[in-house]
């Protein structure tokens, strides 16, 4: 580490950041944000999340005992600071790279990481469960604090684990990380009334003064503590209408404070240590404190890739080649399109409009285009609504979000028949994300659904027509899953067509063995038959589009003409496709031998997709070595 960290450098763990006096903190907090600028310049990852959480991860590791007191991060993205200072400084460089440290917080990883964190809002009822096991083993002196933000109390989750946390009067801080922003600007009643409460002239005044008086707490007698805190109830009950969301929850509410501001914070965790039960301290941040493009364009800077740390220029690979679109931009171009030609058809997303570019949609048809917020199980069922009152909703949803609103699909959707088109981005292994967010279990999830239709496209005209063949009338529920990246195709824009459901097609004819692909592993079998074709191996190839219903008619002549069936898919081979094709040729006594290609039945950890592929046994060498050892 450079001379520049003066600080920093000498950071190994929490005990050594409570040897530094307040001013020292400040400069250790400037250090702090500079390293994460400087790391993730080079080494893209999320951003502007943790750029706002800098002198929150210093106050914490100030005030608290960690790993002893147990500190829960909620959106594992505002936990870099936390990291850097809980002794994996010097691998910090290795963020979200094959074989380095994860981009979220892992119990696998720290002792510091108290609880495992990729999905949004399970602070609360992790922490709770923390806290109700050490009343259980009567263990009194640990603190237990949940930090939720970036949109995360948008969630239901979180409010289950509030009203939970309220009934059991736990011993349990939960700090509200709040900066209007989840990746996208928040949404929803709750979010414009957290701003009431910000920008109320008279909470804000009594809250001042209130505080004056609770800071001396620990100096004055208990029954002076007890006036100051009936004194503190009763202002609240009559004036501070705003604070009465969490209160009726029996949390006692302290702020809004600003949460950059490191002094008044460490203040405010030592007079919390000392009041018993459950409470919820609202900070305010800047997304992207520190770094001005991050704090002007949030939303861009949320996790921008490659950047000039000086300049703030964003650094993108340029092509004079034309290069195939993203899926996500031809989910949203093709909405639009569609969009246009129906008009019962409108789009849904849980807080991914820019991400699943459901944006576009927002953008051209505002009032048919719905960010709920993070909340994938009130997305499902908001378009059973619409469905049922005739609408033909797209809900876009990334594949390990739906697995959250799982249920809903099931009894709110498929159980009643209902036309809902699921849209699932991100689906199979996502890259650097890792393990919390790779989209390997849909297929298998979605085809054990009666009345669900499950599709995946090899490429962007496939995608499109499925998207057009979704909508039409009577469909049902209907799965398209597509992947992260691009596609093969620049030019993308073709007719629509009507696809027959459950029909596959060949790519290519061979001999002695076939080959079967769902989805866009399609294009790695095609390239890895190119680099065969020189040795005169040759297997045919087919690529089958649905996994349910499974094209029937094409695997009885396929287990005809070939005694071996290879199988490949970015999912989970136990449930995923490959076992489909299984169980359909054991029902009908076909004795094709399968030999199955995709994820193995562990989590995947982070690193480059390509990396990723070859570690699962799928990237086109191991298909191509495959082939050879069954040919």
């Amino acid at each position: 580490m450079s001379k520049e960290y003066k600080f920093l450098s000498k950071i190994n763990s929490p005990a050594d950041i409570k040897k530094l006096n307040i001013e020292e903190l400040l400069k250790l907090s400037a250090e702090l944000r500079q390293y994460i600028i400087d790391i993730v310049s080079d080494n893209p990852g999320h951003f502007a999340s943790s750029l706002g959480t800098v002198e929150l991860s210093v106050a914490l590791h100030y005030v608290y005992n960690a790993p002893y007191d147990k500190i829960v991060w909620d959106v594992g993205h505002q936990a870099y600071g936390h990291k850097i200072l809980t002794g994996r400084k010097e691998n910090f460089h290795t963020l979200r790279k094959l074989g380095g440290i994860s981009g979220f917080p892992s119990i696998f990883e720290s002792e510091y990481d108290s609880f495992g964190v990729g999905h949004s809002s399970t602070s609360i009822s992790a922490a709770l469960g923390m806290a109700v096991a050490d009343s259980i083993r009567k263990i009194d002196d640990r603190h237990i604090i949940a930090i939720i933000g970036d949109g995360a109390l948008t969630g239901g989750l979180s409010f289950e684990g509030l009203n939970n946390a309220g009934v059991n009067k736990s011993d349990l801080l939960v700090i509200l990380n709040d900066n209007n922003m989840s990746i996208d600007p928040n949404v929803g009643a709750l979010n414009e009334y957290l701003l009431d409460i910000t920008t109320s002239k008279t909470y804000n005044k009594v809250k001042d003064d209130v505080w004056n008086v609770l800071g001396k707490i620990r100096h004055i007698g208990p029954n002076t503590r007890s006036l100051i805190q009936k004194i503190e109830n009763g202002i609240k009950s009559v004036i501070m209408k705003q604070s009465n969301l969490f209160e009726a929850m029996n949390f006692r509410y302290f702020g809004p404070v600003n949460g950059h501001d490191l002094y008044h914070l460490t203040k405010i965790l030592e007079d919390l240590k000392d009041i018993k039960g459950p409470k919820l301290l609202h900070i305010i941040t800047t997304k992207g404190k520190g770094f001005k493009a991050a704090e002007d364009n949030q939303t861009v800077w949320h996790a921008p890739g490659l950047f000039d740390k000086v300049t703030g220029e964003i650094i993108s690979k340029k092509s004079i080649i034309p290069e195939a679109p993203r899926f996500q931009d031809v989910f949203g171009n093709t909405l639009v399109e569609l969009a246009e030609l129906n008009p019962k058809i409108v789009g849904i997303t849980p807080a991914m409009p820019s991400g699943s570019s459901m944006k576009i949609m927002m953008e051209k048809f505002p009032e048919r285009s719905f960010d709920v917020g993070i909340a994938e199980q009130h997305a499902v069922t908001f378009s059973a609504g619409l469905a049922v009152e005739g609408m033909m909703p797209f809900c876009n949803i990334y594949s390990t979000f739906m697995q959250r609103a799982f249920d809903q699909v099931i009894h709110d959707v498929a159980l009643q028949n209902l036309n809902v088109v699921f849209c699932i981005d991100r689906g199979g292994l996502v890259g650097d994300d890792g393990a919390t967010h790779h989209g390997v279990f849909d297929l298998a999830y979605m085809r054990i659904l009666p009345n669900m239709i499950v599709a995946a496209p090899m490429n962007e005209e496939e995608l499109r027509n499925m998207m057009f063949t979704a909508q039409l009338p009577n469909k049902g529920p209907f799965t398209i899953r597509y992947p992260r990246g691009k596609g093969t195709m620049p030019e993308w824009k073709t007719p629509f067509k009507e696809m027959e459901i459950g029909k596959g097609r060949i790519i290519s004819e061979g001999e002695k063995i076939a080959i079967l692909t769902i989805g866009t592993t399609g294009n790695i079998v095609v390239q890895a038959l190119n680099k065969l074709q020189s040795e005169n191996i040759n297997p045919a190839h087919y690529d089958m589009r649905f996994v349910k219903p499974l094209d029937e008619e094409l695997i009885k002549e396929i287990s005809v003409k070939y005694s071996k069936i290879i199988t490949v898919e970015d999912e989970a081979i136990q449930g995923g496709f490959g076992s489909a094709v299984i169980e359909f040729l054991n029902d009908n006594n076909l004795n094709s031998k399968v030999i199955r290609l995709g994820i193995p039945d562990k989590f995947i950890e982070h690193g480059t997709q390509n990396e990723l592929y070859k570690i699962c046994g799928f990237d086109e060498d191991s298909i191509i070595k495959s082939i050879k050892n069954n040919w």
